[in-house]
């Protein structure tokens, strides 16, 4: 759950072509960044050399050998250290069985620019799971460990998956406590409690979560990265226009974030055009207001992981590109892109005649390397 970055230069091996390579520095030599994730544990199935695992099913190995990654890879791959502390610790993804007090639900994942129910698309549901979650008195007691020793000073956080209200208020009280001791540390939630499911929202979390997300997290946020449903719990109001979703936004922010990504959107029938759109506002003090709009195709498949992947990068390229909003989302979303439709393709050479199932699904993470380094971007966002 907790990440440090350590911005400068960084080296890594590609072992499949005997090669080094460098990665370009992030932060200018001698400064450094260092961040906190909050997020789901879990270990691949594959055998691979791993140390930890993460959403998304990473793999941190010395020897780079793993096909798929956590979302921490690509700020490794950027040029960052990173430190990690998890919420949860599963045997694989739940895919779109998610548990919710002890009980198994079938929802769907977040998702960026996928179809959740197309017409032949697979449900990517391992048939079993097993693992524990971390309890909020070992968070505070891994907390402590970092306080006791110095090692606090955090310029980042970035939550995401919590399925436990306790343990969602201690992490209330970890931040605001990070923030005391640096007022200038940025807050990035990815509010994880639902998604829509033919046409339906339904919540894949508690529903106490949501009271401490809405009136304990967004007021210390700084960006947030809610999906449709998502911003309609959080502000109590649904939307289908973009004027709505303008609306909704706005909301948000005066709830407390600057920074607002709405994901997945369906406004204006999109969707029946096979489309889904991203809306984006910030609004910082100093600076002008900036809202962008992007329409992406959707894919014909489920992909876990996604948003955990999109709120990482989302978090870099506002990093890199701190004076143009608008850039940093294409960046963002353009390498979602790309991962996906490698994902999609490498799906659908290895099951043949067959449908993708969930392990042929797992996020081209490691494949896509060079697309999150540098993305090209394929998606334009418009200035709204």
């Amino acid at each position: 759950m907790f990440r440090r970055l350590v911005g400068g230069p960084s080296r890594l091996r590609n072992l499949a072509q005997n090669q080094p390579y460098a990665i370009e520095e992030i932060t200018p030599a001698g400064t450094s960044l260092s961040l906190l994730v909050c997020g789901r544990l879990r270990v691949s199935h594959k055998g691979e050399v791993l140390h930890t695992i993460w959403p998304g099913e990473f793999v941190d190995s010395p020897e780079f050998r793993a096909t798929r990654i956590h979302p921490r890879q690509p700020f490794q791959v950027m040029g960052f250290e990173v430190d990690t502390i998890n919420s949860v610790q599963f045997s694989n993804h739940t895919g779109n069985c998610r548990a919710v007090l002890g009980s198994a639900r079938r929802v769907p994942d977040s998702t960026i620019a996928a179809n959740t129910r197309a017409k032949g698309a697979t449900e990517p549901c391992y048939k079993h799971w097993r693992g524990h979650v971390l309890k909020s008195d070992e968070l505070c007691e891994l907390y402590e460990g970092l306080r006791l020793n110095g090692i606090t000073d955090y310029d980042y956080v970035l939550t995401g998956y919590t399925a436990d209200r306790s343990f969602l208020e201690r992490l209330v009280g970890i931040i605001k406590d990070l923030k005391q001791g640096n007022p200038q540390m940025v807050y990035v939630c990815d509010p994880v409690l639902g998604d829509t499911w033919d046409g339906k929202g339904s919540m894949y979390v508690p529903e106490d979560l949501l009271p401490v997300y809405r009136d304990l997290v967004l007021p210390m946020a700084d960006v947030i990265t809610p999906n449709q449903f998502e911003a309609e719990l959080l502000t109590g109001r649904t939307f289908s226009t973009q004027s709505e979703a303008i609306e909704v936004m706005e909301c948000l922010h005066a709830r407390g974030p600057h920074t607002v990504l709405i994901t997945s959107a369906d406004v204006d029938g999109a969707r029946k055009n096979d489309r889904l759109v991203v809306f984006g506002s910030r609004n910082q003090p100093g600076r002008r207001r900036e809202r962008i709009r992007m329409e992406m195709p959707r894919i014909s498949a489920v992909f876990v992981g996604t948003g955990d992947l999109f709120a990482a990068m989302l978090l870099a390229w506002l990093h890199r590109h701190p004076h143009d909003f608008k850039l940093a989302c294409e960046k963002a979303v353009s390498a979602i892109q790309h991962v996906l439709h490698r994902t999609f393709h490498c799906a659908r050479e290895l099951a043949g005649h067959e449908k993708p199932n969930s392990a042929e699904l797992e996020l081209r993470m490691i494949q896509s390397k060079k697309d999150i380094e540098d993305p090209q971007v394929t998606l334009h966002a418009s200035s709204l």
